[in-house]
């Protein structure tokens, strides 16, 4: 660890050893890690000897980075090869002139980490040093996976696949990496429906892209109830016939429809019933300690009636949204934006950048049905920060709807959504009554910003924070806190609970909301399950509150 934040100047980068050892890819500050350091630690640095195998001669060799907080430099033998700003989402970099095959290589990389100046996103991360309220133990450095892999000197980098199902198929989109191509360079998708091949299209490379539609002769929606996925193969073919990269994996078809007050899936009003879920775990803090611990969570929250989460404040791993594709589980995306300062370049910008990253990483995933920039971020005195992003984001995803900033101020969004923890039933349904019988008025987490007049009549609105019902049934954090005063009986919090989810699916023009939360983080006590995942209630009981038909998905 480099607290100082002098490792540059001590160019540690050619240091023939490093002190200590840490188990990648957890943080230091977690348990998982074998280090458990939860003090402020400025910069960290990896270091790692490997040996690049001889077969891969001929081959590009590329070294992916899944994520790494915040600001990371990456050096092969002392030589720094690449740089990037953002803690949440991947970069690569084509190591093949720095690290021959057959030879050993050190790969370095450092990471600097300052949560407190707002010169980048935090999330949750606490900007003291203890965790307090809604803030959490930090993660510094690697946090996600990282590995080496050798591609051809041309490589299929990336596909995009959109969704048509009026037209019976998907739009395919594929970016090659590496040399560009040879005249004559073709690509060949292929898509498999339970094992048939339902689609077979080739089509020639322009330049470095290629794009194509692959009619499908089986046509299978991707939705909650039936999360049907097709496998498809993507092979690069030169002039000759000859393969030169193959890529497998998978798409679903959905559409995101916004249509009046609803938010369609395929064409049909869906109810969202959303969980916030943070991602934190006691053991590997922002790093799930398994794959199977990704699963779980997924299937802690049906458990209870929950079809979806708002994925808060992190954005999470690639396996996370695997899991949610597979079982049907549907997700808001959304970046770290709490501690930056959007008014400091270099964090908009790296914030900006991030978004981008983000978007281009999880596009294929049909579990995500809608983008939130920001959570409870005032504009600053710039709205053009959220109308920047916004036309971004849109620019790059125009399937699905935006959401500019959860709950407090909407400057440009295709869906109103507000936060209320109010935590009587009674007042909850004054509150958004306003929806269905005009009285009294709109709420709005601002008025005074966002006046009612502001709220366009005919998109859709959801609460997309409410209830947080502190409940402690784990002392390992103390009484911690969540909203309101604790129910004093458990019959108390099922019938406040009911009360609350009642108001939202009984109110017609309600499309969507969010509980918070899943599990308690640490010291935060509002969650259906403890930190280390136990139930604090019958999940049957919550289950058939959070499950039953809403308003706008009666026929």
């Amino acid at each position: 660890m480099d607290r100082g934040r002098s490792g540059r100047d001590r160019k540690l980068n050619k240091a023939e050893s490093l002190s200590g050892k840490i188990v990648v890819p957890f943080a230091p500050e977690s348990v998982l890690s074998g280090i458990g350091d939860v003090d402020f630690i400025a910069a960290v640095w990896y270091r790692k000897s490997v040996t690049i195998p001889s077969d891969w001669a001929g081959k590009r060799v590329l070294l992916h980075v899944g994520a790494c907080d915040f600001n990371s430099w990456v050096y092969i033998d002392g030589v720094e090869v690449a740089s990037h700003a953002g803690g949440y989402t991947p970069f690569t970099v084509d190591i093949t002139d720095h690290a021959l095959a057959g030879d050993a290589a050190v790969i370095t990389i450092a990471a600097e980490d300052d949560n407190r100046r707002g010169a980048q996103a935090k999330g949750k991360q606490s900007s003291s040093f203890q965790s307090q309220g809604c803030d959490y133990t930090r993660t510094t450095g690697i946090w996600q996976t990282v590995w080496l892999e050798a591609v051809p000197q041309t490589y299929l980098e990336s596909a995009k696949y959109t969704s048509n199902i009026e037209a019976d198929g998907v739009l395919v989109q594929v970016q090659l990496g590496g040399s560009l191509p040879a005249s004559g360079t073709r690509v060949n998708v292929v898509a498999k429906a339970d094992g048939d091949v339902v689609g077979d299209v080739t089509v020639h490379v322009s330049g470095t892209t290629a794009a194509v539609f692959v009619p499908l002769s089986d046509v299978r929606p991707w939705g909650v109830e039936h999360p049907f996925l097709y496998d498809v193969t993507l092979q690069l073919v030169d002039s000759q016939d000859d393969v030169i990269d193959t890529v497998e994996s998978y798409f679903g078809l959905r559409t995101i429809t916004v249509r009046g007050t609803v938010v369609e899936i395929n064409g049909k009003p869906v109810f969202q019933r959303l969980i916030l879920d943070q991602g934190f775990y006691p053991d590997g803090i922002y790093t799930a300690p398994s794959d199977d611990a990704l699963k779980n969570d997924i299937l802690l929250s049906q458990a209870m009636g929950y079809n979806g989460a708002r994925l808060h404040q992190k954005v999470f791993e690639p396996r996370f949204l695997m899991w949610a594709d597979r079982l049907g589980y549907i997700l808001w995306g959304e970046a770290p934006d709490w501690g930056l300062n959007t008014g400091n370049a270099d964090g908009y910008s790296a914030f900006v950048q991030s978004w981008v990253e983000e978007v281009e990483r999880d596009y294929n995933h049909p579990a995500i049905v809608g983008w939130c920039l920001f959570n409870e971020h005032a504009p600053a005195g710039s709205p053009e920060h959220f109308r920047t992003i916004y036309k971004m984001v849109k620019a790059i995803d125009p399937t699905r709807p935006v959401i500019d900033a959860s709950g407090y101020h909407h400057v440009v969004t295709d869906v109103y959504d507000v936060h209320d923890y109010e935590q009587d039933p009674v007042k909850f349904a004054k509150n958004h009554a306003y929806l269905t019988t005009g009285e009294g008025k709109l709420f709005l987490n601002f008025p005074d910003v966002i006046p009612t007049a502001a709220w366009k009549a005919g998109k859709p609105y959801w609460v997309s924070e409410f209830g947080g019902i502190r409940w402690v049934a784990n002392e390992q954090f103390g009484d911690g806190w969540g909203y309101g005063t604790a129910p004093k009986s458990e019959k108390e919090f099922i019938e406040r609970y009911k009360g609350l989810c009642d108001v939202l699916l009984d109110n017609p023009k309600m499309c969507a909301f969010c509980y918070t939360q899943l599990t308690d983080v640490e010291q935060e006590k509002n969650g259906l399950y403890t930190y280390d995942r136990k139930p604090k209630f019958d999940p049957k009981v919550i289950h058939a509150i959070t499950s039953r038909k809403a308003a706008i998905e009666e026929e």
